[in-house]
């Protein structure tokens, strides 16, 4: 998609634009965002609005671009700590739960999922910026992990994924759906727990205890 603002128009206001939507589209999702509603939380006029941005979608492919450098940026800066593999395992699947499950994700996922068609490089930017390089991280972690004895992993890429899937379970389905609205904290925690308790079945080191 071609941007529809022109870098020399940018300044405060547009700066007061995207963060006021990205608060009323975190709240409220994508499809129950009033223009209204993001002007007022902006203290913009509705013509200062439109004049940046004429279609609410495209002011939330914007938001959502911001918001996958935000997460490729994090995503590069995450230092895996040294941990034990199933203690670290589980920082990890409870991140990915809580991100899974954020309002803006959730919309992006379904705006990706809907408008493919028209809109391409978002799902494609939305890739990039999140499941690509959280799958990268893990399976470059993963392969470490097993050079060291932490797992016995053959395949890090695979592992990965499965890993990834785990922790979806049903969730992005339901939430995508609308069956749910948000994700309670704890039943987040018992997903990336019984996830990480899954994924070490498979691929964790048994010790063998002397006779």
């Amino acid at each position: 998609m071609t941007r529809q603002t022109s870098p020399g128009r940018r300044g405060r206001k547009y700066d007061q634009v995207l963060e006021g939507a990205r608060r009323i589209f975190l709240k409220d999702g994508f499809d129950k965002a009033n223009v209204d509603d993001i002007a007022r939380e902006a203290g913009v006029s509705k013509a200062t609005l439109y004049s940046y941005f004429p279609d609410k979608r495209l002011l939330f492919i914007e938001i959502a671009r911001s918001e996958c450098h935000r997460h490729a940026d994090q995503a590069k800066d995450f230092v895996l700590p040294d941990l034990p593999a199933e203690e670290l395992l589980t920082a990890i699947a409870r991140r990915t739960v809580h991100d899974l499950s954020h309002p803006l994700v959730v919309s992006m996922y379904r705006l990706a999922t809907s408008e493919s068609n028209r809109f391409p490089d978002l799902a494609q930017a939305f890739y990039e910026a999140g499941p690509q390089l959280t799958l990268g991280k893990l399976s470059t972690y993963l392969a470490e992990a097993t050079e060291r004895g932490e797992l016995q992993v053959h395949d890090p890429d695979l592992a990965a994924d499965q890993f990834l899937a785990l922790c979806k379970s049903s969730l992005m389905l339901k939430l995508q759906f609308g069956m749910i609205d948000a994700l309670p904290a704890a039943e987040g925690e018992r997903i990336a727990d019984e996830a990480v308790k899954t994924f070490l079945c498979r691929y964790g080191v048994t010790t063998k205890e002397s006779p």
